[in-house]
């Protein structure tokens, strides 16, 4: 692989790991924001629904923008609010302004992934595309564990919210790395707004979306809930349970790049191989979260959860992977707009369920309500290959 390969790959990867640092600082930080303003389980659940709510928002906006005017002013711009977001959260003086800094943070990670994404397609020549995709999705992982050993480590060291200032920090300097070295930049070209009326008619694709909304709430939920469910349920320190969730996010990382270079060299046809994939990381995800309810000690905990990391963090990759399967190169910017929405849309809904259950019935009837929804999307994603692609040319080739 050529020299500029690494060298787009390395820097998307570095723009996305430090991304994600910014925006799962809230995840990791659950049970302090409890501490300091005296929240219930369900209210936590708020401060991740705002938080993924100001993403959805500004999901298809941005998505739509970066296909027309290109990905990299965006990815700057973006990187920068992400900064600002999270030195705000950490500032929050009452619940109200901390669930108004968790929405403007959100809304500034809406430029990740459709920007990314487009970065990846756009640069990377066909046949090199997924096992690229599978590393850049690691940024995801990678930045939500870095977060998580920085607010729950620090916080014993120092103050909670030591680790959302390091992050802002860290999101400025890599900022202006990318603004430097990265050469991608578009403006867009000749190409318009997305057609999102011919998207919605894209069979396969509206049904991968449909599937996204669970597959959403599963992973969200997973890591707005692990710092707090392994502290208060099996009984472990703040830090412990810190090191659990960057566990689950390495074991994520494992899992798009496996399924990335999976992707790219089993054989058949490329919809129908992608897929297949996605649809075992949903059903062995789903199987997991019954293994996490039953979970009573750290060890078993950490054993657990890893294996959840791996399924269910580990196929946002393969996802996208299997959306450019079904949409052309030009629709890629809208069309991951769309499915990261659905993404999303399902972690708006789900923390807070997952919290009241937890209230209300116990730990246990949450990690059932994700099993539930994670073999729905396994049922959605079978029915999505045995329809037709209606594209001639999809973004992503043999």
């Amino acid at each position: 692989m050529d020299q500029s390969y690494w060298r787009t790959v390395s820097l998307v990867t570095l723009w996305q790991v430090s991304a994600s640092i910014c925006y799962y600082t809230v995840f990791a930080a659950t049970p302090f924001f409890r501490d300091e303003f005296g929240l219930s389980r369900f209210s936590v659940g708020f401060v991740v629904t705002a938080l993924t709510l100001g993403y959805a928002v500004w999901l298809l906006p941005i998505g739509a923008l970066i296909d027309r005017f290109g990905e990299g002013r965006t990815l700057i711009i973006g990187l920068v609010g992400l900064s600002a977001g999270a030195a705000m959260v950490a500032g929050a003086p009452t619940y109200a302004l901390l669930l108004a800094a968790a929405f403007f943070l959100g809304s500034m990670y809406a430029t990740a992934i459709p920007g990314t994404n487009k970065a990846i397609y756009d640069n990377i020549a066909a046949g090199r595309q997924n096992f690229a995709m599978g590393i850049k999705q690691v940024g995801v992982t990678a930045g939500s564990g870095i977060s998580s050993l920085l607010v729950t480590g620090l916080a014993g060291i120092l103050f909670w919210q030591a680790g959302f200032l390091i992050a802002a920090g860290v999101g400025i300097v890599v900022a202006v790395i990318f603004a430097f070295f990265y050469s991608g930049y578009s403006d867009g070209g000749t190409a318009e707004y997305p057609d999102f009326g011919t998207l919605a008619h894209n069979r396969p694709y509206r049904v991968l979306v449909v599937a996204g909304f669970f597959l959403g709430a599963a992973l969200f939920t997973t890591t707005g809930y692990t710092v707090l469910y392994v502290e208060e349920e099996i009984g472990t320190s703040v830090v412990f349970a810190g090191v659990v969730l960057a566990l689950v996010q390495l074991f994520g990382s494992f899992g798009r790049i496996i399924t990335g270079w999976l992707s790219d060299t089993l054989p058949g046809e490329p919809d129908t191989r992608i897929g297949a994939i996605l649809i075992v990381q949903a059903v062995v995800g789903a199987g997991m979260f019954v293994v996490v309810a039953t979970t009573d000690s750290p060890w078993s905990a950490v054993v657990a959860f890893s294996a959840l990391g791996f399924f269910v963090l580990g196929n946002t990759g393969v996802y996208y992977s299997y959306m450019a399967t079904l949409v052309t190169a030009d629709e890629m910017g809208g069309a991951t707009a769309a499915g990261q929405l659905a993404l999303v849309v399902g972690s708006v809904v789900a923390p807070p369920a997952f919290g009241y259950l937890a209230d209300t019935v116990g730990y246990q009837s949450s990690w059932w309500l994700l099993a539930a929804g994670t073999l729905v999307a396994a049922a959605l994603l079978v029915y999505a290959i045995r329809l037709e692609p209606p594209v001639d040319e999809p973004a992503m080739q043999e």
